[in-house]
């Protein structure tokens, strides 16, 4: 017995000090708290099926850890952690038996499992969010198929595209973002329990056994790796980077087109100044911009943490783990904005269609129907050049005549039927003919979204059965228990 709440793992030479608070994480551990009750019912369990402990023992364990649960985390003994918390309230309420719990195990393999199961359900929730954001931006170009935009390089009117393109352009690159995260998925679902300090244990556990009733897909095989490794948590917050990034372009887009008029964001998702009643900002996305700054930060940060760490447990890695936290909670906090933001934005489309054609922004088609009539593409090139400097951003059939005289020697008519340029200098009709595969064509447009609309179909199915998994899982572990307490 540990008498009056006092910790049970270290000795009382290191019980206390001016140093205790310093190594405590029981300010930040109240995340991983039913974590750690499920780990501890799956080891305790398989210990009583391998027969390292009694039944009696398990039973008292387990009936321990349950009104453990039902006081909560804010009811937890003085710690240095909450395993050891967790540990002390047992020993506690069961006696000296309760010390059993700890049997073949160490915190290093402990801890390793608890954020391990954690991060995994967090990682979900973020590969949903992104999911969502996805269907969002293909409900968009599925209504928004015929809305001709502005398109942009360098922000200077490049090509007209449409706001249906624009939204698929970020849907691909969400979907490879969704692959990324599933893979940090599936590498942190694997169990390093069994691994003990680092060299495994002399008790003959079962960690395929502890594995399973977690709902790990298997285990890490090198005891060393299970318990020192934190690559799992740099893979998981670089592929949450990599998510902020993209949604900071996205964020920024919004944020530009609302400048230009190009798009309403709803009320929902802006504000207004504290002193200028006129004005509607899209703050979200402001925020949702800056949020890369604050996951690309975290990979930093626990990059610059895990490099150079001896191998086995190292109690830097202690300050590792909260990094992944912030990237996971403040990149998904800012995928369901921006998801939020896209699904209800407004397109003005005739505004958008007369800004289109700023810039003489059909040079681009004008050239390639010059070219198509049979002109070297760079004597196209040359006369749109001469065209554009002539008629200036309002280059017209005339211009694009007269510049093609001037640099071939000949009538317009007798390099292209002066209609096909015509269409090339519309913006709509430009778009029409950019018919490619992936280019902003309704035609082409329609194929891409059923495309994307296919791949949010799978992903959707794979995250219910993932979910599903870990729910029949969690009924296993619990009926195991019922069998003891």
């Amino acid at each position: 017995m540990t008498g009056g709440g006092d910790p049970v793992v270290r000795r009382d030479r290191f019980s206390g000090g001016p140093a205790r608070s310093f190594l405590s994480s029981m300010d930040g551990d109240g995340r991983i708290f039913e974590a750690d009750l499920a780990v501890d019912r799956a080891h305790v369990v398989m210990l009583a099926e391998q027969d390292i402990i009694g039944d009696e023992a398990a039973a008292a364990i387990l009936g321990a850890l349950a009104d453990v649960e039902a006081a909560g985390f804010d009811a937890l003994p003085p710690g240095e952690d909450v395993h050891e918390a967790i540990e002390t309230a047992v020993v506690e309420a069961v006696g000296r038996d309760g010390g059993k719990l700890h049997t073949a195990r160490s915190r290093n393999d402990e801890v390793a499992a608890c954020i391990r199961y954690r991060l995994r359900a967090d990682l979900l929730d973020a590969i949903e969010a992104v999911v969502a954001l996805r269907s969002a931006l293909a409900d968009v170009a599925a209504a928004e198929a015929e809305t001709v935009m502005p398109g942009f390089t360098h922000l200077q009117p490049a090509q007209p595209t449409t706001v249906a393109h624009w939204a698929l352009s970020y849907a691909g690159t969400l979907a490879r973002d969704t692959g990324r995260l599933c893979d940090a998925y599936g590498r942190t679902n694997e169990s390093p329990l069994g691994a003990a300090a680092f060299a495994g244990t002399t008790f003959g556990v079962d960690r395929e056994r502890t594995a399973a009733l977690l709902g790990f897909d298997g285990v890490v095989a090198n005891a060393a790796d299970a318990a020192a490794s934190r690559d799992f948590l740099l893979e998981a917050v670089s592929a949450l980077a990599s998510v902020a990034v993209t949604c900071s372009g996205l964020a920024a887009d919004v944020v530009f087109f609302a400048n230009r008029g190009f798009v309403e964001v709803s009320d929902d998702y802006a504000s207004t100044s504290s002193i200028m009643p006129q004005k509607k900002n899209p703050d979200t996305m402001e925020l949702v911009r800056a949020t890369a700054g604050d996951a690309v930060g975290a990979q930093q940060a626990l990059a610059t943490t895990l490099q150079g760490l001896p191998r086995a447990y190292n109690r830097d890695l202690q300050r590792a783990t909260g990094h992944a936290w912030t990237a996971v909670d403040g990149v998904t906090s800012a995928v369901e904005v921006a998801a939020g933001v896209v699904a209800t934005a407004g397109w003005p489309a005739d505004d958008l269609e007369a800004a289109a054609g700023e810039g003489f922004s059909t040079a681009t088609g004008v050239a390639d129907a010059l070219a198509a009539g049979g002109l070297p593409f760079r004597t196209a090139h040359e006369v749109v050049a001469l065209a554009a400097e002539r008629g200036g951003e309002g280059a017209t059939l005339d211009a694009v005549a007269a510049a093609t005289e001037a640099v071939t020697g000949e009538p317009l008519s007798a390099v292209v039927e002066p209609a096909a340029v015509a269409d090339a200098l519309d913006p709509v009709g430009s778009v029409a003919a950019r018919d490619s595969a992936g280019g902003p064509a309704p035609a082409a447009v329609e194929a891409a979204v059923a495309d994307v609309r296919d791949g949010i179909d799978a992903d959707e199915a794979a995250l219910a059965a993932e979910r599903a998994s870990l729910a029949d899982a969690a009924d296993a572990l619990a009926a195991e228990v019922s069998g003891y307490v």
